[in-house]
């Protein structure tokens, strides 16, 4: 069974997260679908290291590589809302990335 995929739209249309999926590099880039095919694939099943649980209802798609990329989800009537993406330049999640996220995620609802 695939689960459903849905990417954050800004009230303008925009979509900020596969905006950034389409600036990686091209190995980034086939990097970041992989691991969102994973997600889709494997929903709920799928563990880290390929997810990890932040808060609530709030998880990170973990993508390693050349680059480290994070991707925040929220998970929603069984639809996987991808909110936002950022290069992890360190160990620590940046606090202003964890709140685009969240602020993402209450939009929603």
């Amino acid at each position: 069974m695939a689960w459903k995929i849905l990417f954050f739209q800004t009230a303008r249309g925009n979509s900020p997260v596969e905006d950034f999926i389409k600036e990686q590099d091209e190995a980034t880039y086939a990097k970041v679908l992989q691991s969102i095919k994973l997600l889709a694939n494997n929903g709920p099943f799928l563990k880290p290291p390929y997810i990890k649980k932040l808060q609530n209802k709030l998880y990170e798609l973990r993508i390693s590589g050349k680059v480290a990329i994070r991707i925040f989800y929220t998970i929603a009537n069984n639809e996987y809302y991808l909110l936002h993406a950022f290069k992890k330049k360190s160990q620590k999640t940046p606090s202003k990335e964890l709140k685009v996220a969240l602020d993402r995620m209450k939009e929603i609802g």
